[in-house]
C-alpha cells in the first residue's frame, strides 16, 4: 500500500501470545446478593438511596435484573429510582469489595504473574508461559472461571485471544458467566462482524460521522484504506485501520503507575447556572470514585478544568497538605476553585477534575485487585 511518499506492507498482528481478559459479572451487586440470598430475584443497585441524599449520587453498578429497567453504571441514582421504584439500593462498600478482589487476584497468581489490573472487577492476564504449563488459553480460562465460582461463589466472563484488545471485546460476548475464544485464524471475521460502536474511540460524538460515511460495521471499516480514514478521522482513523486488522501489540503490564487520574464531561446544552456547575462537579467526583480510586490514590494535587461556550479554557489547581480520600473532599476543593476563579456569568461546555501527586508509599496499582 502507498500513502504519500511512504510505501509499507499491510500490518500483521503478533499472534504469539495467549491473553485473557477476565471481567467479573456485576461484581459489587453479585457480592451483595451472594451475602444476602434474599436479594437474588430483585433489582439491586449499588448506590446510596436518592431519598437519603437529596437526589444526589450515581449508580456504581447494578445486577442484570436492574439492567432490564434501563439502569446502568454512571446513571444518577435519582434516575435509577425513577425507572425502578422497587429496586434495592445498597451503598457501596469499597474496602470489602477490594478484599474479595484480592482473593480473585490470588487465583490469577496461581497461573501467571503477568497480571494487569484495570479495576477491581477486571484484569488482563498473559498466560503464554504460565506456571501450570498449560498450552491452552481456553483451558486456563475454564479453570479460573471454575475456581472463582467454587471458592468465592461469584461468576466471571472471560475473553481469550492473542492480544488485549480482542480479548476485552470477546469477554463481553457471552455475559454473564461465559467464555469467548477468538483464535488468530478467526480474528478477521470476528472483527468484521462487529458493530462499529464496539471499536475504541467510536462514541456518541463520532458515531454519526461513521454512519454518514457508510461505516456501520467492522467489515465496512476494513474496506476503507488508511488515507481515507486519516483524512476523515485523523489519529483515530490511523488507530482503527490497525484495530480492524487485529493489530494491537500492547503488552500486559503488571505495574501501571499513573501520574494522574481524571474525568471530564462535555455538556449539551451548556451549563448556565452556578448550581448546575456545582451539581456536575459532584457527579464528576462520584465518577472518579467508582472503584474507590480516590481513597486508593491519595492525591495531594487537585486540578479543575472549565471550558466556556466560546472554547476559552480555565485550568486551576490546588496543592494540599493532606491528600483527598473521599469524593466529598474533592468536591470541596474544586468548588472552592470554581468560586474563586470561575466566571458564573458565562455558559460552561466542559468540566474536568484531575487528581495527581499521589501518595506513592500507599499507592500500588496491584492493590486494586
Amino acid at each position: 500500500m502507498r500513502y504519500g511518499i511512504l510505501t509499507f506492507q499491510e500490518p500483521k498482528p503478533d499472534i504469539s501470545h495467549k491473553i485473557l481478559h477476565v471481567d467479573m459479572d456485576a461484581f459489587y451487586a453479585s457480592i451483595e446478593i451472594r451475602d444476602n440470598p434474599d436479594l437474588k430475584n430483585r433489582p439491586v443497585v449499588i448506590a446510596r438511596h436518592p431519598q437519603l441524599t437529596q437526589g444526589r449520587g450515581i449508580v456504581t453498578t447494578c445486577n442484570y435484573i436492574a439492567r432490564q429497567y434501563g439502569i446502568h453504571s454512571a446513571m444518577s441514582a435519582k434516575e435509577a429510582y425513577d425507572r425502578c421504584r422497587h429496586a434495592v439500593f445498597i451503598p457501596p462498600n469499597i474496602d470489602y469489595y477490594r478484599q474479595i478482589s484480592q482473593s480473585i487476584h490470588h487465583i490469577f497468581r496461581q497461573y501467571t504473574d503477568l497480571i494487569e489490573p484495570v479495576s477491581l472487577d477486571e484484569a488482563y492476564l498473559d498466560v503464554t508461559d504460565n506456571k501450570k504449563k498449560i498450552n491452552s488459553g481456553t483451558i486456563i480460562a475454564q479453570q479460573i472461571q471454575s475456581q472463582i465460582e467454587e471458592e468465592l461463589h461469584l461468576t466471571c466472563s472471560v475473553g481469550v485471544s492473542y492480544n488485549k484488545y480482542i480479548a476485552k471485546i470477546a469477554s463481553d460476548f457471552k455475559k454473564p458467566h461465559g467464555i469467548t475464544v477468538v483464535e488468530p485464524t478467526d480474528a478477521a471475521e470476528f472483527l468484521k462482524q462487529l458493530d462499529i460502536k464496539k471499536f475504541p474511540g467510536v462514541g456518541r460524538k463520532t458515531y454519526p460521522q461513521f454512519i454518514e460515511l457508510g461505516i456501520e460495521s467492522g467489515a465496512d471499516l476494513y474496506e476503507k484504506d488508511l488515507e481515507f480514514l486519516i483524512q476523515h478521522f485523523g489519529k483515530l482513523g490511523y488507530t482503527l485501520y490497525y484495530k480492524v486488522r487485529g493489530v494491537s501489540n500492547f503488552e500486559v503490564k503488571p505495574k501501571n503507575h499513573r501520574k494522574s487520574y481524571g474525568r471530564e464531561r462535555t455538556f449539551a446544552p451548556f451549563l448556565v447556572t452556578p448550581a448546575a456547575v456545582n451539581d456536575q462537579l459532584e457527579r464528576l467526583a462520584q465518577l472518579l470514585d467508582r472503584n474507590g480510586r480516590i481513597k486508593e490514590l491519595r492525591a495531594y494535587t487537585v486540578t479543575l478544568k472549565v471550558r466556556y461556550e466560546n472554547f476559552d479554557t480555565l485550568t486551576r489547581q490546588t496543592q494540599l497538605f493532606q491528600p483527598v480520600t473521599t469524593p466529598e473532599e474533592v468536591v470541596q476543593v474544586v468548588s472552592k476553585l470554581w468560586q474563586e476563579h470561575g466566571d458564573a456569568t458565562r455558559s460552561v461546555r466542559l468540566l474536568g477534575i484531575t487528581l495527581s501527586n499521589f501518595d506513592d508509599p500507599l499507592y500500588s496499582p496491584m492493590r486494586l485487585f
